[in-house]
């Protein structure tokens, strides 16, 4: 028998109440979404990645192929001194 503390039950089930929240608003105001979260890097610098998104597969990857397109810019500027 594992035990649990009370404490770390609440803060996930508030993390999870509040990730929902998220999601149920973006779905009402937009198109389509995506969402990419990630936890803090464990003593192994292992993180768990996961996306979301809701709206048309193709738009969802449109969009992430624009944000990477904005990150890349942003370090080749960086690269670049500018």
């Amino acid at each position: 028998m594992v035990k649990i503390s009370l404490k770390k039950i609440k803060k996930k089930k508030n993390k999870e109440y509040c990730f929902n929240n998220i999601k149920k608003h973006l779905q009402k105001n937009n198109a389509c979404y995506v969402l990419i979260t990630c936890t803090d890097p464990s003593i192994d610098g292992k993180m768990q990645v996961e996306l979301n998104y809701s709206g048309d597969e193709n738009l969802a990857a449109y969009l992430v192929d624009g944000a990477r397109s904005m990150f890349d810019s942003g370090i080749n500027k960086v690269k670049d001194g500018f």
